[in-house]
């Protein structure tokens, strides 16, 4: 009995989603039976049978056109379609009449399957959070309470197999995530004590315990469920127009029909019967439907795409902006690079042992929280070497940290804390050649001189090269706008391949030089993912954050890769580059189709039937065009 009470609102939702499709389908029936019913001569039960198959067909139409000319206070493409297919019956073609509200329902039931094929992204998305969670009690125990109920700082069990509930981190145990819902990726994420967890993510091989992080309203599915819906709502300026075009379309399409069906009659001779006939006839040809179908099921098409592979638009206006970007922005670090130094040369006195002295400055960098402390603490667990324990320090901000091991005095810092002329004697000047290679130098000195240096370097992201590659062939330019000193930014510029590069930016000055960019290029794009680089993105014509960025950032943006992969960045130019191609030739498919046909009936070469086909069949093929960006963009 439950299990069919649970499956019920499912099946209704099911077959509700397809009501327009059956309603036409039914339509279709109808209208079949009722001409062969009537093939050899009109019959009432025929009659009676074309008005069921309007009413059912058109119902949906109808309603929807109804209802945006009373909110709108100006008639639409649907009324025009209502018009025409009550014209048809009045002067007897009950048939062609109801066969254009048929084709009208099969195109409006093929434009709600377009919408619902979006919709689903969200679905699928919204689907996966979990709605309840095995929330730890005081006494150790466990139980299970909704999600929504939870609070930040609430402990909660997650056995094998379940899906994470909300944003937060490991306190207790080890296990493998697949966080493919997040990224895309595959292959499962190894998670131990305070890593990061994901609601919605799957925990596949360890019994875990975590500690919820943020509300259940601010996780990370649903900022992604949001920025989607907000994407499907948002339109592309080409659909702004095409919409605002429509109202005044159709008046001149009215004022139009009511001029033919009078003055043929006079200017031509022709008789009333024709005379009303090819009004009817132009009223059908002249509607644009297919024009107002080229831009919107594409659009959608396109989000629902970029929503499957980690790319997600705010709208169709920052979709179509992204088609015309000649160049593109990027912050260095966290961006361009992964933002966490690594050490990447150890050099000591030549008189002194290597795993001494590093388990000597491991034990020195472990007691602060520096990124390049934490850097060298991991290189020095990687070599397999123990930290000295126990050394007493001074932090000396700006300059370094000043240690004490045995009375003797140790100094951790840049060349100014611990002598620029021994730094220059030091292995024939080593740290100057590190420095000309973009690297962050760290210096150590004792009672005798330099002990060691060690030199670090934000590392670029294994993707990036490929991108910058993929965005030249587009014909796209990139410009490196970095916090970074000159020769830093010049070693990364060259690594990546970047047009060019402008080092030592603050976030005023990023923002000063993106618009010298917009002056230049026209549109600009800005890659970026912290606090300082928000008023920039803002600034450029389509700004794009990384999905492990900000907040702030991932609020700003206009398009996001959730993946944090660069080269997804060329993939969502294409797909805007490929959407704007396939709305152009709807565009000037659809409004060939009216003039061709416009110009036929006036030279009485078209039919109704012919008409209607001619018509609808156009509307059906814009349509199908645009759901080809559905597919995969090469």
């Amino acid at each position: 009995m439950t299990t069919q009470t649970k499956e019920s609102p499912q099946n209704l939702a099911h077959w509700t989603a397809h009501l327009e499709l059956i309603a036409a389908i039914l339509a279709g029936i109808l209208i079949l039976a009722a001409w062969l019913i009537g093939k050899d001569e009109s019959s009432t039960l025929s009659i009676t049978l074309y008005i069921i198959a309007f009413l059912i067909g058109g119902f949906a139409k109808a309603k929807e056109g109804i209802e945006e000319t009373i909110a709108d206070k100006q008639l639409n493409v649907e009324m025009l379609m209502v018009f025409a297919a009550i014209g048809s019956a009045v002067i007897g073609y009950w048939a062609e009449g109801a066969i254009l509200i048929f084709i009208f329902a099969i195109s409006g039931a093929l434009e709600t399957f377009t919408l619902n094929k979006s919709h689903k992204e969200i679905s699928s998305l919204m689907e996966l959070q979990p709605e309840e969670a095995w929330l730890i009690q005081r006494d150790g125990s466990t139980v299970k309470v909704a999600t929504s109920s939870l609070s930040v700082g609430s402990r909660i069990l997650v056995k094998p197999g379940e899906r994470i509930p909300v944003d937060g981190t490991v306190i207790k145990g080890t296990t493998s995530v697949d966080m493919s819902a997040i990224n895309g990726e595959s292959v499962p994420v190894s998670k131990a004590e305070d890593d990061e967890l994901f609601a919605g993510t799957v925990n596949i091989s360890g019994a875990i315990q975590m500690e919820m992080t943020k509300p259940s309203t601010e996780t990370l599915f649903q900022k992604i469920i949001a920025l989607v819906q907000n994407a499907q709502s948002e339109k592309s300026p080409s659909q702004q127009f095409i919409e605002k075009f429509e109202g005044t379309y159709v008046k001149i399409v009215i004022f139009t029909v009511i001029v033919m069906m009078f003055l043929p009659h006079y200017l031509f001779d022709w008789d009333w019967t024709t005379t009303f006939y090819r009004a009817i006839v132009l009223l059908v040809v002249a509607s644009p439907c297919a024009l107002v179908a080229s831009i919107m099921p594409a659009t959608l098409a396109a989000v629902s795409n970029g929503a499957k592979r980690g790319i997600l638009f705010k709208g169709g206006v920052h979709l179509e902006h992204l088609g015309s970007l000649k160049a593109i922005a990027f912050d260095k670090t966290g961006t361009l690079t992964s933002g966490k130094p690594v050490v990447t040369d150890f050099v000591v006195r030549e008189n002194a042992d290597a795993e001494q002295v590093l388990a000597l400055l491991s034990g020195i960098e472990a007691q602060s929280n520096h990124p390049l402390a934490v850097a060298i603490v991991k290189y020095a667990e990687e070599q397999g070497v123990f930290q000295r324990k126990n050394p007493q320090i001074e932090d000396v901000p700006g300059y370094g940290i000043r240690a004490f091991i045995d009375s003797e005095e140790i100094l951790v810092g840049n060349p100014r804390f611990v002598g620029t002329k021994l730094i220059d004697e030091f292995h024939d000047g080593i740290v100057h050649n590190l420095s000309n290679e973009g690297k962050t130098v760290v210096s150590m000195k004792d009672s005798e001189g330099i002990l060691a240096v060690i030199a670090l370097k934000d590392t670029l992201r294994p993707e990036a090269i490929q991108a910058i590659k993929d965005l030249k062939h587009l014909g796209i330019q990139s410009i490196m706008l970095t916090g970074d000193n000159e020769k830093t930014a010049r070693t990364i510029a060259n690594e990546a391949g970047l047009d060019r590069y402008v080092a030592e930016c603050l976030p005023e000055t990023k923002v000063k030089e993106l618009k010298k960019l917009l002056t230049e290029y026209g549109e600009v794009g800005m890659v970026g993912d912290g606090i300082n680089d928000a008023p920039a993105l803002a600034t450029a014509t389509s700004g794009i954050a990384m999905g492990e960025g900000t907040d702030v950032a991932l609020e700003t943006a206009d398009v996001v890769l959730m993946q944090n992969d660069l080269t997804r960045i060329s993939y969502a130019v294409k797909v805007s580059k490929k959407m704007q191609r396939i709305v152009k030739q709807n565009v000037f498919f659809s409004v060939a189709v009216i003039a061709v046909l416009i110009i036929s009936n006036f030279m009485q070469v078209v039919d109704l039937p012919l008409g209607v086909i001619g018509h609808e069949g156009s509307t059906i093929l814009v349509i199908l065009n645009g759901l080809r960006l559905l597919n995969k963009v090469e």
